[in-house]
């Protein structure tokens, strides 16, 4: 029973205690740029999650094959492996203005640091078991972390979610929506803020 509570903590701790972006603020680069939009962030997401859970599977796998003094190379090479298969894949199946929004930042999903801290703190030293929740459960952290900042940058900014206006039109008035959420400032400002509570929560229920 201890084993499954243990390997169950495996994939809940990157949702909470160490969610990527709002607790080690890893990978904020795609976070602040494609979370204008809802679906561009759901997008990222899954890119992620699946370059994070296929390349931890694959660095356990061959961890004792892989040289200590070239580790990270050979880190890279495996990711960015897997992100051109992603790529090509969005590409063939995606509707062109997401593959536009997403742009240049799948590709760099390669450097993302989120994905190589896990290759080499974890995935490089555990087994594979473990380093497939490990990947899962921070890629799933990331993907609702930056699909809540994108709701809220394209509810304020668009005044949409998904596409879709969220203000009933039976209401007496417009909303007017604040075009700063949908720019660059605006970013910096809903991550804060996000980051802000989210931290807080945790300090309030003892976790940090």
């Amino acid at each position: 029973m201890a084993k499954e509570l243990s390997l169950r903590g495996e994939l809940a701790k990157g949702l909470i205690e160490q969610n990527a972006v709002f607790v080690l603020a890893l990978g904020l680069c795609p976070t602040l740029a494609v979370t204008t939009g809802l679906k561009n962030a759901v997008a990222m997401g899954m890119a992620v999650i699946a370059v994070m859970v296929c390349s931890n599977f694959i660095i356990s796998l061959c961890r004792k094959l892989i040289p200590e003094q070239v580790r990270i190379p050979c880190f890279i090479v495996i990711i960015a492996s897997f992100v051109t298969m992603v790529d090509i894949t969005f590409k063939a199946y995606l509707p062109p203005e997401i593959n536009a929004a997403l742009g240049i930042f799948i590709p760099l999903i390669v450097v993302n640091c989120a994905i190589l801290n896990r290759a080499e703190a974890f995935a490089y030293n555990k087994t594979i078991g473990r380093s497939l929740l490990d990947g899962l459960g921070i890629g799933l952290g990331f993907t609702l972390s930056i699909s809540l900042l994108a709701a809220v940058r394209e509810a304020l900014g668009s005044g949409t979610l998904w596409d879709y206006p969220w203000m009933p039109s039976s209401l007496p008035f417009e909303y007017i929506s604040a075009s700063v959420m949908i720019q660059a400032p605006g970013a910096f400002i809903a991550l804060g803020l996000l980051m802000g509570l989210f931290n807080r929560f945790l300090r309030k229920e003892g976790n940090l």
